[in-house]
């Protein structure tokens, strides 16, 4: 969770850094905003992209536990078997 606050909090820096620099910047009211526009398109769609990933490594991580205890179960099941057999 601590790497996707800091991914959020740099994607966060990076968006309000574009807007201040094209809202200071010498240019017409309407080009100023279709600018903030693209810019905040673009970001939102790599925000998605960084959601995406992140989402889809969740839940690579649960499905590898999920198989693990599986796994786990599966051996304490026939080591129980086991045992039960010697006595």
């Amino acid at each position: 969770m601590r790497s996707g606050k800091i991914l959020l909090g740099v994607l966060a820096g990076l968006a309000v850094g574009a807007s201040m620099g094209i809202l200071f910047a010498p240019a017409r009211g309407s080009s100023t905003r279709r600018k903030i526009s693209r810019k905040s398109d673009e970001y939102a769609d790599e925000l998605g992209e960084k959601f995406n990933e992140f989402a889809e490594s969740i839940k690579d991580k649960f499905e590898k536990i999920r198989k693990d205890a599986n796994a786990m179960a599966k051996s304490g099941k026939h080591l129980a078997e086991d045992v039960k057999a010697e006595l």
